[in-house]
């Protein structure tokens, strides 16, 4: 018998502004046409003033608790998935944990910019292998917003604000790719690529929160070949192939990078998970938002075998093949 990390739970939280792409056309030269052509982003949310990264995803965790049937007692570690947390420190993985009212365990926040996700789901994944965990709550929470440049009509349209969350729980199976849970995970990063997405501002440097910058051809360019690299390796690791996916549910950053990837894939795009025209650019955020919003939708059913995966600053990438 096998341990496997299993998806027992999915919630997500939007934030009520809804930001329509008309509403650019105020304030820098775009139109709702042309961010419809480029990204195929129709809306997105921002976050109310005061409303944090930590409200949303505590908003999250309790709709994915709620989903699983538990309570914040039976979670053993929090991880959050981040790039704009409240505060320099603590956590925003620890506000989480004292906002749904949980008073044991540990949680901690993992910075991979739009690959988080994967990253803090593997985090879990290993903790449950490894025994030091039997839940863990893993969420994605972003406030973009408060980071964008909005006289910058190139990045400024592109990301939203949202969370999502999943808990996962150790459960036996028999070792096989039918197990329900995580199979394979793949991860990767470059630095050298820095300074093709990343932010102008921080503790050490600055001493400011700065503003998102993107050289976004060349994200583009590096996107899709490593998106479509990394889920056949995760693929190749459990010993499962492209025509074996039921769902692609990626990185909701570009639909041409996700019709890009899928095609790379050989996978249709009736078996892609597509938010990205109502919520844009969540970042860290965006893949649990689209198991949330693919399973409300009746797309993601249990047994089918889900691919994730996600690249961001870093650059980092990465992916997830699990059995819902």
């Amino acid at each position: 018998m096998t341990t496997r990390a299993v998806v027992c739970g999915v919630g997500h939280y939007l934030p009520a502004r809804v930001v329509e792409n008309s509403e650019f056309e105020k304030s820098v030269e775009t139109s709702d046409e042309w961010i419809r052509a480029r990204t195929g982003i129709e809306r997105r949310h921002f976050a109310a003033e005061g409303e944090t990264t930590s409200d949303m995803g505590a908003a999250a965790a309790r709709a994915a608790l709620a989903d699983a049937g538990l309570k914040a007692d039976d979670i053993d570690a929090v991880i959050v998935a981040t790039s704009t947390a409240d505060l320099t420190f603590p956590s925003a993985a620890t506000m989480v944990q004292a906002k749904i009212g949980l008073t044991h365990g540990f949680a901690f926040d993992v910075q991979a910019v739009c690959a988080g996700f994967v990253f803090a789901l593997s985090n879990a994944n290993a903790l449950i292998l490894s025994g030091q965990a039997k839940r863990v709550l893993v969420i994605g929470a972003e406030t973009f917003s408060r980071i964008l440049d909005f006289t910058d009509r190139s990045t400024c349209v592109l990301f939203g604000d949202g969370a999502g969350a999943v808990v996962v729980e150790a459960r036996t199976g028999a070792g096989t790719t039918e197990d329900r849970g995580i199979l394979a995970t793949d991860l990767n990063s470059d630095g050298s690529y820095r300074d093709l997405l990343y932010v102008d501002g921080g503790v050490s440097t600055t001493g400011t929160a700065g503003h998102l910058r993107m050289q976004g051809n060349q994200v583009f360019r590096h996107a899709v070949e490593k998106l479509a690299a990394t889920a056949h390796a995760a693929l190749d690791k459990a010993g499962l192939e492209s025509g074996d996916v039921d769902w692609i549910v990626p990185h909701q950053a570009n639909i041409r990078i996700i019709e890009g990837t899928a095609k790379r894939m050989q996978v249709p795009m009736e078996r892609v998970v597509v938010t990205v025209q109502d919520h844009g650019n969540t970042s860290a955020a965006s893949i649990p938002l689209a198991l949330s919003v693919g399973k409300a939708r009746g797309q993601i059913k249990e047994g089918d075998l889900v691919v994730t995966e996600a690249i961001g600053g870093g650059l980092s990438w990465g992916s997830v093949v699990l059995r819902w």
